[in-house]
């Protein structure tokens, strides 16, 4: 189908109301005070981390919910064993992507490192202990952190990625590849971004609290295999 040069510039014309758009967003948030900004940008992390990928995608493909079979974890790994490869890549890119708003703005209105991190916080958070799904306990927020990272240290990210990769194929155990990974973290950021070293270190800490299950039934063999 060929477009008219009316449909193009039509087309040109959304595109620049929608970057308007961003723009007026950003500078609305700019002429916030500091704690006003950083608790505006906290809700936005917390409420995104809070919307479970793995809730929300096998609802809409009609799959069985992943807190009621397998591990009985809302993650990537869960659904993985359960779905196969399409729903869990589909839940991997959700979970990964669903703080980065709020970092972007975070990082568009020049917030320190330490503030960045406090958002960040907020999306691991709001992914372990959701807002939206009320009774039931979330995720291990190891997808989250993985963006999370993208955003706040990439180097990082890429580098706990390989790892887990090569740890989940060599051992074919998802738990012991995010934990591992996660306990990796701070070690890669002492080298690749030493300026979040301290942040990442909480989001380590965090993850390895949620694993707490996850160790114990790798202490008496009952961990599922991916």
């Amino acid at each position: 189908m060929r477009l008219s040069a009316s449909d193009m510039a039509d087309g040109a014309q959304r595109v620049m109301c929608g970057g308007g758009m961003l723009s007026d967003i950003i500078g609305w948030v700019a002429t916030l005070a500091h704690w006003q900004q950083l608790s505006l940008l906290l809700a936005l992390a917390y409420g995104g981390g809070s919307v479970l990928g793995a809730v929300w995608i096998c609802q809409r493909l009609g799959l069985t919910d992943p807190r009621l079979a397998g591990s009985f974890n809302p993650g990537f790994s869960n659904v993985l064993r359960l779905h196969g490869a399409m729903p869990a890549a589909l839940v991997l890119t959700f979970d990964a992507t669903k703080g980065m708003p709020a970092l972007w703005l975070g990082g568009e209105i020049a917030l320190p490192a330490w503030a960045l991190g406090l958002i960040g916080l907020a999306v691991l958070i709001g992914h372990s202990l959701p807002l939206w799904h009320r009774g039931h306990r979330g995720g291990k927020a190891v997808a989250a952190a993985f963006g999370v990272l993208l955003m706040l240290a990439p180097g990082v990210a890429l580098s706990c990625a390989a790892l887990w990769i090569g740890l989940a194929w060599r051992l074919r155990t998802a738990a012991i590849a995010s934990l591992v990974s996660g306990l990796a973290a701070p070690l890669f950021s002492l080298w690749l971004a030493p300026e979040m070293s301290g942040v990442i270190l909480v989001f380590a800490s965090l993850i390895v609290v949620r694993h707490a299950l996850n160790l114990r039934r790798l202490s008496d063999g009952s961990e599922p295999r991916l």
